[in-house]
């Protein structure tokens, strides 16, 4: 099942456990059941000395494995192979269990495990889903550092009869205690604030006694992470408040031709972004948004951010790095049946719709992309099109033409997302060739139509073009002194993750500058 490589990677990494733990699998008679046998078997051959391997197991769900530290009440399952994305999840919670310690800040596990009551989750994950690690590997390690929290993690693929049956149509979908509690993504400290409702107040308190930093990034994709490199290098006092480091790279599976190297994913690039930004003396402040931007009442006075758990930070340079969001169709039933059906991430959600009828809206390079992708995986494809002709590459065009299961229709105006009250089923649109309304069925309906600027609580405090993005310079000056911006929420007329970057390096000089010819 693993390879050499992997498996001398793995056993690498298995030389970090300390404490002996037991798996204890529930196996059946399937192809999937021998493909965990023999995936649990080499993990228990690589660290035999501190490593169990049982299949006596009588859980429900088949196949499935427990990971459990001897002497200890800890309740971690994985229903179905975690590999594709979920190997990483895997490898952690092996660590984790034999006694590795977490990168997890101390305040944070503490919350764990001081957290009362009983707690029994289930996620669904699919392995392609670059959104879904973050989710499992928080909900594993709270089942790991609290013996009254459970965890089950379940690949959707191997149990589609409990998808079907609980209507899931997004991964990741987290239930408590057999109720529906989130879906997409989160990381640790949010699954915290929700359960630790006391949580929000001590951070917002820890965070606005913070000394003034020289420059305070807000937001932290890759013109927020550049900015911070180049704005530390300088010496300066450094914070990065964001809701989450990466941004929507997190978001994007194939990242292709960033100078230097020809093809990433993602989630790999955003970890590196963290990883170069941590090297630095950086206040990094993540799962923060800000809320409202308050200008310097005078000349090199001090820039207040307030965030949405009502801290307030003070910078004498702030640099705005907000990016953007996915473009919603604002039509009726889009909001009722988000993760019902409405999806925008292709990658994610795709295998939760095989063999079922899906619509594409958007007829650019992200939605020809997504159609051809999920054309592999569903039973057919309609790609919706405002305009009469479709926006993408050529090359993307003809790969799109050449397969069976898709049809594109132009001029498509989506009026409406038809739904039975608790899952998509069709789609209402308006032919704008004819004037003509139609309906489409459909179990699945992908949004792909851009982004728009993270900019909305910015109104009033710096100056907007007519499509919401902040107006700069071409050192990324804003209206408001001493306050920089760069990246996909600017007008710069190019939204690329290299552009982004370059932008971001120089918006930190601009504030290095501007500190100096403002200092005292």
């Amino acid at each position: 099942m693993l390879d050499d490589q992997l498996k001398s990677q793995l056993a690498a990494y298995l030389e970090r456990v300390t404490q002996p733990f037991e798996m204890v699998a529930s196996l059946d008679d399937g192809e999937t059941s021998a493909q965990m046998r023999e995936l649990l078997t080499t993990i228990q051959q690589l660290r035999g000395d501190k490593i169990t391997l049982r299949t006596d197991g009588q859980d429900a769900r088949r196949p499935s494995f427990t990971l459990q530290r001897l002497g200890t009440d800890t309740s971690l399952r994985f229903a179905g192979l975690p590999l594709g994305h979920e190997f990483t999840s895997l490898v952690l919670a092996l660590l984790w269990t034999g006694g590795h310690p977490p990168k997890v800040e101390q305040d944070l596990i503490e919350q764990v495990q001081a957290l009362e009551g009983d707690y029994d989750f289930e996620v669904y994950m699919s392995l392609t889903c670059h959104s879904c690690p973050d989710v499992v590997q928080a909900l594993s390690l709270m089942a790991i550092l609290n013996p009254r929290i459970r965890t089950t993690v379940i690949e959707g693929s191997a149990f589609q009869k409990e998808v079907t049956e609980r209507e899931i149509m997004a991964v990741p979908m987290v239930y408590l205690n057999g109720q529906e509690f989130a879906a997409g993504h989160m990381e640790l400290a949010k699954i915290i604030a929700k359960l630790d409702t006391g949580a929000a107040k001590r951070e917002a308190a820890r965070l606005s006694a913070k000394e003034a930093f020289d420059v305070l990034i807000v937001g932290g994709g890759p013109a927020g992470a550049a900015a911070a490199v180049y704005a530390a290098r300088k010496g300066i006092r450094t914070g990065v408040a964001a809701e989450r480091l990466g941004g929507q790279v997190n978001d994007t599976l194939d990242i292709d031709n960033y100078i230097s190297i020809p093809h990433t994913e993602g989630p790999q690039f955003a970890a590196a972004l963290e990883r170069h930004v941590r090297d630095y003396e950086v206040d990094v402040m993540n799962l923060q948004r800000a809320t409202v931007l308050r200008p310097a009442a005078t000349e090199g006075g001090l820039i207040e951010v307030e965030m949405d758990n009502g801290a307030v930070l003070k910078s004498k340079t702030v640099i705005l790095s907000t990016g953007a969001r996915w473009r919603n169709m604002n039509v009726p039933g889009e909001d009722k049946y988000r993760t019902k059906g409405v999806a925008y991430c292709p990658h994610c959600d795709g295998p939760l719709y095989k063999g079922k009828r899906v619509a594409v809206i958007g007829g650019g390079n992200s939605g020809v992309e997504a159609a051809i992708d999920l054309a592999g995986l569903v039973e057919h494809v309609t790609v919706f099109e405002f305009m009469p002709q479709l926006k993408a590459d050529a090359v993307l065009q003809k790969k799109l033409a050449s397969l069976p299961n898709v049809e594109v229709i132009l001029n498509a105006q989506t009026t409406e997302v038809l739904g039975d009250g608790s899952k998509v089923t069709g789609l209402a649109y308006k032919d704008r060739a004819t004037g003509e309304d139609r309906q489409v069925e459909l179990a699945g309906i992908f949004v792909q139509i851009g982004l728009l600027p993270n900019t909305d609580w910015l109104k009033g405090a710096v100056e907007l073009s007519k499509f919401g993005e902040i107006v700069i310079d071409a050192k990324g000056q804003t209206s408001a002194s001493g306050v920089f911006a760069a990246g996909d929420c600017t007008t710069v007329p190019y939204k690329q993750i290299v552009i982004a970057a370059g932008a971001g390096a120089t918006a930190a000089l601009s504030a290095f500058d501007h500190l100096i010819r403002t200092s005292a």
